[in-house]
């Protein structure tokens, strides 16, 4: 046999293996990125959730040590945050838990991209918060109250600023699809029992309504 037609078949043969190889891996590939995607909107929702958790557990155990009031309930003198609460500072209520938070990095979502983990307490911003906090919390005794939830929020249609939001019970106020896809469809919020609820981007004014009060002031980051 003619060697040069020997090495042309060869490297056919060489060819087509390569060619059924990389058909192989893609067509393995077709089938594992959905379940890789859907284990990551997975693992992105369940993070989220325990996020807030955290956060509503670190609150109440701050209140257990303070007669049952929140830090947006007590001055700054007592330790703490009133004041700058009432003007909004939501990074002074975290700070103020910092003992029962244990660590900053629960206060950003995974797939919030325009808001990333502090490091320490000391450094903390609101750059570093995906987090509202509610100061009204404290005024209805329902232990289904309103503590905290995504901060991702719109009002009439326009993305809420940072500080103080005062919001009617009936405010057309909703979660805005600002963060990554597995975190688009819903917003969360925690309540007082440690209870963390996934809602529908359109379902905030009803927990609004739930609270029982006219008016919510929202500290948003």
């Amino acid at each position: 046999m003619n060697p040069r037609c020997s090495n042309r078949r060869n490297h056919a043969m060489n060819l087509f293996e390569l060619l059924l190889v990389i058909s192989v891996i893609v067509f393995l590939l077709a089938l594992l990125l959905p379940a890789l995607a859907a284990a990551r909107s997975k693992r992105s929702k369940i993070n989220c959730v325990n996020n807030l958790k955290q956060m509503g557990l670190s609150f109440r155990i701050w209140s257990g040590d303070n007669q049952d009031k929140y830090p947006m309930e007590v001055s700054t003198a007592s330790g703490g945050a009133l004041e700058p609460a009432l003007k909004g500072n939501v990074v002074a209520i975290f700070q103020v838990m910092s003992n029962e938070l244990s660590t900053p990095k629960i206060l950003a979502c995974w797939e919030d991209s325009q808001h990333r983990f502090a490091t320490n307490f000391e450094s903390l911003t609101a750059t570093n918060l995906s987090y509202f906090v509610d100061l009204d919390a404290g005024t209805n005794d329902s232990e289904h109250r309103m503590l905290s939830g995504d901060a991702n929020l719109a009002l009439h249609g326009r993305p809420v600023k940072s500080g103080l939001l005062n919001l009617p019970s009936t405010a057309a106020v909703h979660w805005v699809e600002s963060r990554d896809e597995p975190h688009r469809d819903h917003g969360n919020l925690v309540f007082a029992d440690g209870n963390v609820e996934q809602l529908k981007l359109t379902a905030f004014t009803k927990a609004l309504l739930e609270t029982g009060l006219a008016t919510n002031r929202l500290a948003i980051p």
